[in-house]
């Protein structure tokens, strides 16, 4: 199984004026938890400030557009408007059609949020037959070192709100 993730950033880009939120599910936790210490421990490698990386939840993968969605319009009626947005979630096929179903709406909802709050949003849903492969793709599978894909999403963040965000 090949693993593959964002590759060299095309440039240097400087993070440290961006604000970034993050909202992530709580399915599959551990999952979770380290997509978004790779996401975090990535953009701190770029230059976002700790106190600039906002972190919220929800209960699932489902709830992640709407949730985003809020996410971002609260930081902005704070005076702290988000320069990007990560959600992640982790979705794992079972044995019935939700899979498909949370899956697509999700995707569909996640990309059609951007031109609504207007800001990058990264697409930080893993869709995997497996736990194993989500496990793989979160960096911690047993014994084999795959690519943390949430490393390529903090990068994906800043790369994207600093070239088309909305102080670029």
């Amino acid at each position: 199984m090949a693993v593959k993730g964002l590759g060299q950033l095309d440039q240097n880009y400087d993070g440290s004026k961006l604000r970034v939120g993050i909202i992530h599910a709580r399915w599959n936790r551990v999952i979770i938890d380290a997509l978004v210490k790779g996401a975090i421990d990535r953009m701190l490698s770029l230059g976002v400030k700790e106190e600039n990386i906002i972190v919220e939840t929800v209960p699932g993968s489902f709830e992640l557009p709407y949730g985003s969605k809020r996410f971002a319009e609260k930081q902005a009626k704070k005076g702290e408007p988000l320069d990007v947005v990560i959600p992640i979630g982790v979705l794992i096929k079972g044995s019935t059609m939700h899979f498909e179903y949370i899956s697509d709406s999700t995707t569909q909802a996640i990309m059609n949020l951007q031109d609504k709050i207007n800001i990058p949003v990264i697409f930080g849903l893993l869709t995997c037959l497996t736990e194993e492969q989500a496990l793989a793709r979160a960096g911690i599978d047993e014994g084999k070192t795959m690519h943390n894909h949430g490393e390529d999403w903090g990068a994906a963040a800043v790369e994207m709100a600093t070239k088309f965000g909305a102080n670029a």
